[in-house]
């Protein structure tokens, strides 16, 4: 349940690989066959694809299904170990390093271009909040200027300035509840005008950004060689 199953066959497949990848790694730092909503991915009953699904259960399941079977017991590895598949909606045009994500580099979580986000629906989106209810969340006195210092190589926020205090772009996206951290700040009157792109971490493969690939002609290893940077395929034992 982690792509929508309207998605090109190859942004499926691509999807499958990177699951199972990021399950297998999970499974081997627990030391044990772990089952997937165990380790934080989203998953479907039959009885919940039939529901969401309606009429269209049959297509999408067949969709899913021939996705996992064409891609049976492969994943990614890098070094000969299993990568951490990390992956999100959409980014706001390109990806972002990992280091910037969790504060440790990733060498195959680097920032790739990933433009054809920006056709992605919801791609732009704005949250306003009043000064006084921001001035609540982030602790600081209500008539407080509250601007983007810095930025990432990739465009999203690396550090806000609040009053006297100092926040990373992940901190906002949290405390206010954003899309993500690549967004701009605005004034307007007593409240501030947050404009967001993209959904999600960053990190990773973007799977609008997949789907978009394999509208464009790209197949599955392709997909996953753009966005997971010098990474091999093995197959499962």
């Amino acid at each position: 349940a982690e792509m929508p199953a309207a998605f090109p066959e190859e942004a499926l497949k691509a999807q499958a690989v990177a699951a199972r990848t990021y399950q297998v790694r999970q499974m081997q730092a627990a030391g044990s066959r772990a089952v997937l909503y165990d380790v934080g991915q989203a998953y479907l009953s039959e009885a919940e694809q039939k529901e969401k699904w309606g009429e269209g259960y049959a297509l999408y399941a067949g969709k899913i299904h021939s996705a996992v079977r064409a891609t049976a017991g492969e994943i990614m590895t890098y070094d000969g170990e299993p990568i951490l598949a990390a992956f999100h909606a959409q980014s706001g045009g390109r990806t972002e390093d990992a280091a910037h994500v969790w504060n440790t580099a990733v060498p195959y979580l680097k920032s790739v271009d990933s433009k054809g986000d920006r056709q992605a629906p919801n791609n732009e989106t704005t949250v306003t909040i009043a000064a006084k209810a921001l001035a609540e969340r982030l602790g600081i006195a209500d008539d407080a200027a509250v601007s983007v210092r810095k930025r990432t190589e990739a465009g999203y926020v690396a550090e806000v300035q609040a009053g006297s205090k100092t926040f990373s772009g992940r901190e906002i996206r949290e405390r206010l509840g954003l899309r993500s951290a690549d967004f701009t700040i605005a004034k307007n009157g007593d409240s501030y005008i947050f404009t967001v792109h993209g959904y999600g971490h960053g990190a990773g493969m973007s799977q609008y950004g997949a789907s978009f690939l394999a509208e464009q002609g790209k197949n599955y290893h392709e997909i996953l060689r753009h966005y997971y940077t010098g990474i091999s395929f093995s197959i499962l034992e």
